[in-house]
């Protein structure tokens, strides 16, 4: 039985503190959890930001350190093994364990590594920089496509050349490369307690619906020693994506803008083989607007040269547009109150100093139109998320209900609206990414092969 890996998204409301039993609530264990990730953030953005530069990011696309050896995958071991992180300290009067400067170092390893990737990109496009970036001729994208790496989609390149065009029409010259072009990356507040050890962070299952956390996090924002950490058992509740044989592994704390704290908690859990060949039996879907997804049966028939496949041409639909419409009405709302927003806060910082009252009423007024803006971001995210569960669950069951074997997605990695602002709008407001990635683990639960 192969793997199958996930990750739910869990939340934790409170804790205890180990030894003493104290009763640890919601907002003080979500401030400390917030303690920590700040630490995090500090050493990871500063680590980011010292190599941020063409010379590092050709040694880590390199793989090989100093003496040739190759660099381990975990990221904060490959860079201690180039001494990066001797290069940053944590703020002055901070005490900050090895274990935390690990997760710290692992997710500024993965960062740089993602920028790898864009780099690559960059670097073709403008070794091959066409005559007119607007039009490329046929030779323009053989020789671009010989440069890059297999997979890298038109949508891509074409994003890739807007920003170098942007960026040419500003200074009046190429950029060098990916770090003249961007900036370092950010890095959100969030703690990746995967690369810790039990001298940080044990988790284990209690029961079936209930996993237990223990972590040592600050006790304020700046620990001066080791007195100033404590642990604390964090109880969290599973969802029932979480299955009764799931592996559970170490997860990674976020705390959110509306006051919890978001765990993303990686399980695992054995699935049946997929065969790779061998289908008689077969669902195809195309990706719609309206209708999210329109599938249709096919088998095939025949032996030799006579096979083909076969449909009877009855469509299977999964009808979005209730949920469209709403996904379409909180965007408006959104863009609304993000615009309303904006402009007091443009208000207050054109008023002078006459006029500070007026400033601070417009400040309180966008601070509130923020915390509105959040909530109504908030509601378009667990639509999305609820939209694309629910259609992979439907596009899953039918296919075992039909006895289909493989089920095929229509690819639209290079999908761009053009000319309309609200076809624009629905098309990128769609949620086929994570309608495929979540066919993709129930397909492979099921033993469904998902193509």
């Amino acid at each position: 039985m192969a793997g199958l890996m996930a990750t739910a998204t869990c939340t934790a409301f409170g804790g205890v503190l180990e030894g003493s039993g104290e009763r640890v609530g919601r907002a003080l264990l979500f401030e400390r959890v917030g303690f920590l990730a700040e630490l995090s953030r500090d050493l990871t953005g500063a680590l980011v930001a010292c190599r941020w530069d063409e010379a590092s990011l050709d040694v880590l696309a390199a793989g090989v350190d100093e003496r040739g050896e190759v660099l381990p995958s975990k990221g904060w071991m490959a860079l201690r093994r180039l001494n990066w992180p001797q290069d940053v300290t944590s703020r002055a009067g901070v005490y900050v364990s090895d274990r935390v400067r690990r997760g710290a170092e692992e997710y500024a390893a993965r960062t740089l590594r993602l920028a790898l990737h864009r780099r690559t990109i960059v670097t073709a496009v403008l070794a091959t920089w066409p005559a007119d970036p607007r039009r490329r001729s046929e030779a323009e994208w053989t020789a671009l496509r010989g440069l890059l790496p297999a997979g890298v989609s038109g949508a891509e390149i074409r994003n890739r050349t807007r920003q170098i065009r942007a960026y040419q029409a500003e200074h009046g010259k190429l950029p060098a490369g990916l770090c003249v072009l961007e900036g370092p990356p950010q890095v959100a507040p969030q703690v990746l307690l995967a690369a810790m050890d039990r001298q940080q962070v044990t988790l284990q299952r209690v029961d079936e619906t209930t996993a237990r956390l223990r972590v040592k996090l600050p006790l304020n924002a700046v620990p001066a020693s080791g007195r100033d950490w404590a642990w604390h058992v964090i109880d969290i509740r599973l969802p029932g994506t979480v299955t009764v044989d799931a592996v559970l592994h170490t997860p990674t704390l976020r705390p959110t803008p509306q006051g919890r704290i978001a765990v993303g908690l990686p399980h695992s859990r054995p699935a049946p083989p997929v065969k790779a060949s061998g289908h008689t039996v077969a669902l195809g879907f195309d990706w719609g607007v309206n209708t999210l997804l329109t599938g249709v049966l096919g088998r095939l028939t025949g032996k030799g040269p006579t096979r083909r496949v076969l449909t009877d041409g009855r469509p299977l639909v999964f009808d979005a547009t209730t949920v469209s419409a709403a996904l379409h009405r909180l965007r408006g709302v959104r863009e609304h109150l993000a615009a309303k927003r904006d402009h007091y806060r443009a208000l207050a910082d054109g008023l002078g100093s006459p006029h500070l009252a007026w400033g601070g009423e417009y400040l309180d007024r966008a601070r509130v139109l923020e915390v509105e803006h959040g909530r109504v971001c908030a509601r378009i995210r667990h639509l999305n998320h609820a939209l694309a569960w629910a259609a992979a669950r439907w596009a899953v069951d039918q296919a075992v209900a039909l006895g289909a074997s493989v089920l095929y997605l229509e690819d639209l990695a290079t999908l761009e609206a053009r000319g309309h602002r609200r076809g624009n709008a629905r098309l990128s407001g769609q949620v086929r990414g994570m309608v495929a990635e979540a066919i993709g683990h129930l397909g492979a639960r099921a033993g469904i092969a998902v193509v």
